[in-house]
């Protein structure tokens, strides 16, 4: 059915249909900025590039020896090799596209952060007249990016450069290595939770997936990366620690909403892991550690609601109100399928009927992914914009029998190579 939806979705474009379409009142250049590759953000082109042959290798190693090391190397070794194996894969694909293009340039078009880093002279003034600055139409509007998210995503990439580290690679960089270091969050958290067969299980299947064509290079990778680690420390929080690592979960989580309006969703797998855990007093400490980061922001003048409002008015002034939701209602899931692989929906029946930890995780993303669809604010580009919720899905196949997980790395990586060889991504 995944497949169908994926399938249906690139080839309803070409069908000139003025309603299930993904965008309307279109000009040339729009499609082909918009939606040459629909329901992914992108453009046709069939390309090679120095990173093919390192990521058809890394491809190749991961189906025929990744799920034999997932369970005979100790638990420290298998999360180095883990997030080892997440970065390699992930810049080999940035490579098919070039240093250049697919790493160094991703973040620095003038739709992107670090156009407005170098006009960030003041921090505390810039907070407090943020919000003022989102609405378009303005001498002094925000980006597209920054104008979409709160404070805290520009934030991080303004003090990336105070230390020193300016312009898109150390930005690329970064993203990177975070957004990689969520498969180990997700692989950790399923062990903490006293799954460590599926956690291993699952170990190859997060550390090589579709989903790194959009680590490469996106911010929502950083994002990925800090809410994975909230929800492992709320996990963690379960088990012991249980004050400082719920209240470190709660900074984390709560700094996420700050990067990300859309993370407030990152609520429902933290309940998940509550009730796998079978603990509700880290939410305690959660909660007190989320509002600490918002106590920060509204006292330096950034009230996160008020950006919230804002933001859905700046949505519609852009390319949004040519996206119709009768098209991106359920395109939305088929780029979700992109990036998650076939062997996340082939996962999916075994997933709904049990209540385990790894079916809690899965389904408190499902339901996220879900309620972000019904809010008509992400239309289109969910293959990066879903990226936090996805990584929680990727530990999915686990669940599959064991004799067929090679077959299943197998369609993974080939979905991976065919889509970053065929297509150019925006990230």
């Amino acid at each position: 059915m995944a497949v169908a939806l994926v399938v249906v979705a690139f080839i309803v474009p070409y069908l000139g249909n003025e309603l299930v379409t993904p965008i309307i009142n279109r000009t040339p250049q729009q499609v082909r900025d918009f939606a040459d590759a629909a329901p992914l953000f992108g453009f046709r082109e069939i390309h090679v590039g120095w990173g093919t042959p390192f990521a058809v290798l890394i491809a190749v190693a991961t189906v025929l020896w990744g799920p034999t090391l997932a369970r005979r190397l100790s638990w420290t070794r298998l999360l180095v090799v883990v997030w080892a194996a997440s970065a390699a894969w992930t810049m080999a694909l940035a490579m098919v596209d070039g240093w250049k293009r697919g790493f160094v340039d991703r973040l620095a078009s003038t739709d992107e952060y670090l156009h407005e880093v170098p006009g960030i002279t003041d921090i505390p003034a810039t907070l407090r007249g943020f919000s003022e600055r989102i609405l378009d139409y303005q001498a002094d509007s925000w980006t597209t990016h920054v104008s979409g998210h709160p404070p805290g995503a520009l934030l991080t990439f303004v003090w990336l450069d105070r230390l020193g580290l300016g312009g898109g690679a150390w930005a690329a960089t970064l993203c990177v290595l975070v957004g990689t270091s969520a498969a180990v969050a997700v692989v950790l958290t399923l062990r903490v939770l006293g799954d460590e067969t599926m956690a291993r299980r699952a170990a190859p299947f997060v550390a090589i997936a579709p989903a790194a064509i959009w680590i490469a290079v996106s911010a929502d990778a950083f994002y990925a990366g800090v809410a994975a680690w909230g929800i492992a420390l709320l996990a963690i929080s379960t088990k012991r620690y249980q004050w400082p690592a719920s209240i470190g979960a709660g900074v984390l989580l709560g700094f996420g909403v700050y990067l990300n309006y859309g993370l407030v969703l990152m609520g429902l797998p933290a309940v998940a892991v509550l009730i796998a855990g079978r603990k509700i007093l880290p939410f305690v400490g959660a909660l007190i550690g989320a509002l600490i980061v918002a106590a920060i922001f509204t006292a330096y003048g950034f009230w996160w609601y008020d950006g919230y409002l804002l933001v859905q008015e700046r949505y519609y002034q852009g390319i949004a109100t040519d996206r119709p939701f009768e098209y991106w209602g359920w395109a939305n899931f088929a780029a979700l399928f992109c990036a998650l692989g076939v062997a996340v929906p082939a996962a999916f029946p075994r997933i709904l009927t049990r209540v385990e930890p790894i079916n809690l995780l899965v389904i408190g993303a499902i339901a996220a992914v879900v309620m972000a669809d019904l809010s008509q604010l992400s239309k289109a580009e969910t293959e990066r914009i879903w990226l936090p919720f996805a990584m929680w899905m990727l530990i999915a196949p686990a669940v599959l029998p064991i004799r067929t997980h090679r077959f299943w790395l197998a369609l993974q990586v080939i979905g991976a190579l065919a889509i970053n060889h065929l297509l150019f991504t925006n990230w």
